[in-house]
């Protein structure tokens, strides 16, 4: 399954209640240029569960991933917005939910 897949069927997967009225996803575009990735994990399975931050920087190929607050932040150059999926796919998949 396409990482993409994976992200719609996880963020269904949290949607009936009021999560999604409260809560979501968001993929944005960076000034520098780059991406930017948020995912609320309040009142989802990942809420409060520990995230290894990933910090890599070699000038134009960067990327950056940390949760705190109970949000995923992701941001990397203009080639990792697949590359910040990932990381949020294989780390939630590690949490054996």
């Amino acid at each position: 399954m396409s990482v993409l897949k994976w992200i719609e069927k996880w963020y269904q997967s949290n949607c009936g209640a009021d999560w999604e009225h409260v809560y979501g996803v968001k993929i944005e575009t960076l000034d520098n240029p780059g991406w930017k990735v948020s995912i609320d994990l309040a009142d989802t399975p990942l809420k409060g569960k520990v995230f290894e931050k990933v910090d890599v920087d070699n000038g134009d190929d960067w990327i950056m991933c940390r949760a705190v607050n109970d949000i995923f932040d992701g941001a990397g150059d203009p080639f990792k917005l697949e590359e910040i999926l990932k990381i949020f796919k294989e780390w939630a998949e590690s949490q054996n939910l």
